[in-house]
């Protein structure tokens, strides 16, 4: 095959690069120097990541594949365990391409299985399940030369929340905010930057291991909410307005504990991609 296809899409300008790949046969691991090519806003398609469709039963990565697989990948490359736009993003063209029906979808990913219902208003809702907190204390983060106390969250993948008094504190996000101590996150970490605007409403800036600042980040808003919901010591159930620059999303923290995140996803190009591109990678 010279050439396969690809998707561009985006959650709340959370973008990535969707490949097709129902058998696993197209892009065998996925090379991570492929992803970085397609990811690269110059020479490739742009994007924050790629997300692979693979059917949950043809996946080989975790044991319960769910009905269909999400098989992510971060712009540098590195593998990530989940992603809250982005598993809209993929159910969203699950059901533009017909391969599901209003269901809700049971889709496999690196942090477990992950349930996705449709809603009528075109949004998508992802139960991100149970938040876990580790016993990190004494967590400081770190950017443009102020520091800020930070809450470890583990949606799955790992975050560290900080409050400020103004986003524009933490300077240019592109660079990675360093912490302490170190040993607290060996795989690296997402970060936050959080403002509160109201009851129950915040606005985030973040810096996502292994793309950098971002438009938005699925489990970072869901991070913040427990966050924010802690430090209010709020009752469960809650919902939080979450602003991001590239949108909004809402987020329930809901009386089982789990998570409930809904948000838009759009799909805005499709192609072929040459694979006499990827020569010499």
């Amino acid at each position: 095959m010279s050439t396969f296809p690809w998707l561009k899409g985006h959650g709340t300008e959370n973008d990535f690069v969707i490949l097709p790949d129902p058998d696993g046969s197209v892009h065998g691991d996925l090379d991570a120097a492929v992803v970085r090519f397609l990811c690269d806003r110059h020479a490739g398609l742009g994007a924050d990541g790629v997300l692979r469709v693979i059917q949950g039963d043809k996946q080989s990565y975790v044991e319960d594949g769910g009905d269909w697989f999400m098989d992510y990948r971060n712009a540098d490359g590195s593998i990530a365990e989940m992603c809250g736009n982005g598993v809209r993003v993929f159910v969203k063209y699950l059901a533009e391409a017909g391969l599901i029906d209003g269901k809700p979808v049971r889709i496999g990913t690196r942090a477990g299985v992950k349930e996705v219902a449709q809603n009528d208003d075109g949004t998508l809702t992802v139960d991100m399940g149970a938040p876990k907190l580790p016993d990190a204390a004494g967590i400081v983060v770190e950017a443009n030369g102020h520091q800020w106390s930070a809450l470890h969250v583990d949606m799955g993948n790992p975050h560290a929340v900080a409050f400020v008094d103004s986003l524009d504190e933490p300077g240019n996000l592109c660079d990675q905010p360093t912490w302490t101590p170190a040993a607290a996150f060996p795989q690296g970490v997402n970060v936050e930057f959080v403002v509160r605007r109201g009851a129950h409403d915040v606005q985030m800036r973040v810096h996502e291991r292994g793309a950098g600042e971002t438009r938005s980040c699925g489990t970072g808003t869901c991070a913040v909410t427990v966050a924010a919901a802690r430090q209010a010591r709020d009752e469960l159930p809650v919902t939080y307005r979450v602003g991001v620059p590239g949108g909004e999303v809402s987020v329930t923290w809901r009386a089982d504990n789990h998570l409930e995140l809904t948000g838009p996803a759009v799909l805005h190009a499709r192609g072929e991609f040459d694979r006499a591109w990827l020569a010499g990678i």
